[in-house]
Protein backbone atom coordinates (compact mmCIF):
# COMPACT_ATOMS: atom_id res chain seq x y z
CA UNK A 1 0.00 0.00 0.00
CA UNK A 2 1.09 3.59 -0.53
CA UNK A 3 1.06 6.61 1.74
CA UNK A 4 1.91 10.31 1.74
CA UNK A 5 5.54 10.99 0.75
CA UNK A 6 6.14 7.67 -1.04
CA UNK A 7 7.88 7.54 -4.43
CA UNK A 8 5.82 5.48 -6.88
CA UNK A 9 6.16 4.21 -10.45
CA UNK A 10 3.22 4.68 -12.80
CA UNK A 11 2.35 2.50 -15.80
CA UNK A 12 3.18 5.20 -18.36
CA UNK A 13 6.29 7.43 -18.12
CA UNK A 14 5.94 11.20 -17.97
CA UNK A 15 6.81 13.38 -20.98
CA UNK A 16 10.18 14.23 -19.37
CA UNK A 17 11.08 10.50 -19.68
CA UNK A 18 11.10 9.72 -15.98
CA UNK A 19 8.67 7.45 -14.17
CA UNK A 20 9.19 8.49 -10.54
CA UNK A 21 6.39 10.36 -8.79
CA UNK A 22 6.06 11.57 -5.20
CA UNK A 23 2.67 11.46 -3.49
CA UNK A 24 2.11 14.96 -2.08
CA UNK A 25 -1.61 14.86 -1.16
CA UNK A 26 -4.07 12.11 -0.32
CA UNK A 27 -7.81 12.18 0.18
CA UNK A 28 -10.66 11.61 -2.26
CA UNK A 29 -8.17 12.73 -4.89
CA UNK A 30 -4.45 12.01 -5.00
CA UNK A 31 -1.89 14.62 -6.05
CA UNK A 32 1.47 13.42 -7.36
CA UNK A 33 4.57 15.38 -8.37
CA UNK A 34 7.14 14.33 -10.99
CA UNK A 35 10.50 13.92 -9.25
CA UNK A 36 12.47 15.25 -12.24
CA UNK A 37 10.49 18.20 -13.67
CA UNK A 38 8.24 18.98 -10.64
CA UNK A 39 5.03 18.77 -12.74
CA UNK A 40 1.97 18.16 -10.53
CA UNK A 41 -0.94 15.92 -11.52
CA UNK A 42 -4.16 15.38 -9.58
CA UNK A 43 -6.37 12.34 -10.16
CA UNK A 44 -9.08 10.43 -8.40
CA UNK A 45 -8.05 7.62 -6.06
CA UNK A 46 -9.78 5.15 -8.40
CA UNK A 47 -7.73 6.32 -11.42
CA UNK A 48 -4.54 6.30 -9.32
CA UNK A 49 -5.18 2.70 -8.23
CA UNK A 50 -5.53 1.70 -11.89
CA UNK A 51 -2.42 3.58 -13.07
CA UNK A 52 0.09 2.79 -10.30
CA UNK A 53 2.61 0.05 -11.05
CA UNK A 54 4.54 -0.22 -7.77
CA UNK A 55 5.95 1.68 -4.79
CA UNK A 56 9.66 2.37 -5.35
CA UNK A 57 10.56 4.01 -2.03
CA UNK A 58 8.69 4.27 1.23
CA UNK A 59 8.78 7.58 3.10
CA UNK A 60 11.55 7.59 5.70
CA UNK A 61 10.02 7.64 9.18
Amino acid sequence: MYQLGDIVEMRKPHACQTNRWEIIRMGMDIKIKCVQCQHIVMMSRRDFDKKIKKVLEKKAD
